[in-house]
């Protein structure tokens, strides 16, 4: 099994999430949270702030931890051939304190935008936006919320 830790921002202001529109290596397009994998012997505090930044533009402080999720994405699933994948994500709400909204310069984020919260069921999207607004809008003492099913708009 593959394992991979990263680090997602839910930053909602004004009944909007700020979303990043992810393209796989077949074009597919998923909207996420801004995030991703934590380097070599970075903290994954600081992966989300580097994130943030590099995906949207944007400049971002941390407000609070979230919470943790994991999951097991089956080999057949994955976006990339390979083994089951264990995903450990760690989940920060964020402010956004500078920066201009632009999309990633030669990376897989195409777009960013702020998303009314009202609109994203209506979206194909990574379960880590449901987990990310689920774990900001109840604040479980646990930092933990139930597993997002997969399937329909919902994605891996």
């Amino acid at each position: 099994m593959d394992r991979r830790l990263a680090a997602y921002a839910v930053c909602i202001e004004a009944d909007r999430v700020l979303l990043a529109l992810a393209v796989g290596p077949g074009g597919d397009r998923t909207w996420t949270l801004p995030g991703g994998g934590v380097e070599h012997a970075e903290d994954p505090y600081d992966t989300v702030v580097r994130e943030v930044a590099e995906e949207t533009g944007l400049e971002a402080v941390v407000e609070r931890l979230l919470g943790v999720d994991s999951r097991v994405i089956p080999a057949g699933e994955r976006r990339l051939p390979g083994a089951e994948l264990q995903n450990v994500g760690v989940f920060y709400r964020v402010r956004v304190t500078g920066g201009t909204l632009r999309p990633e310069p030669n990376g897989d984020t195409a777009a960013s935008v702020w998303t009314p919260l009202s609109e994203v069921a209506r979206l194909r999207r990574s379960s880590l936006v449901d987990i990310g607004i689920a774990l900001a809008q109840s604040l479980p003492a646990t930092g933990h919320v139930e597993p997002v099913p997969v399937g329909g708009l919902v994605q891996h």
